[in-house]
């Protein structure tokens, strides 16, 4: 990684820069929308689409209020549900590569759709990586 980028990616980092560059709750409710709605139309997504309920209303809000504290945004999620569990809350479903990375073309599909810098929009995914990977629990 370049000195440039290195510090780019550090600015990312200090306080709220992340949620702010994403637009706020707004913003970062559009980009959960946007995902769900790839989830939706892209045959790669078929089967986790499928792990979800048929009305998709609460795991839209569930995104965005986790993307939102996850950028380092106020706490959404933990404020309504309580202390963020990825690994348990996902373990009666069956993710492995697959799922996990058809998670990550939906993500990489909505974020292409946001108005974000092409920077910021890699340094979000590959942050994203991280929590897809809690998910998994399959090979």
């Amino acid at each position: 990684m370049s000195h440039d980028l290195e510090t780019l990616y550090e600015s990312y980092r200090t306080g709220d820069n992340q949620f702010q560059l994403a637009g706020g709750v707004e913003g970062i409710t559009k980009l959960a929308n946007d995902f769900y709605d790839q989830m939706t139309t892209l045959p790669e997504a078929r089967r986790i689409l499928h792990m979800h309920p048929t009305d998709l209303t609460e795991s839209r809000e569930k995104l965005a209020r986790f993307l939102c504290g996850y950028m380092n945004g106020p706490e959404l999620y933990e404020e309504k549900y309580g202390p963020i569990q990825l690994t348990p809350a996902h373990a009666h479903l069956a993710i492995g590569t697959t799922e996990k990375e058809a998670w990550l073309l939906c993500m990489r599909k909505a974020m292409d759709l946001q108005p974000y810098p092409q920077e910021f929009k890699d340094f979000i995914m590959k942050r994203l990586e991280i929590p897809a990977g809690r998910c998994q629990n399959r090979p």
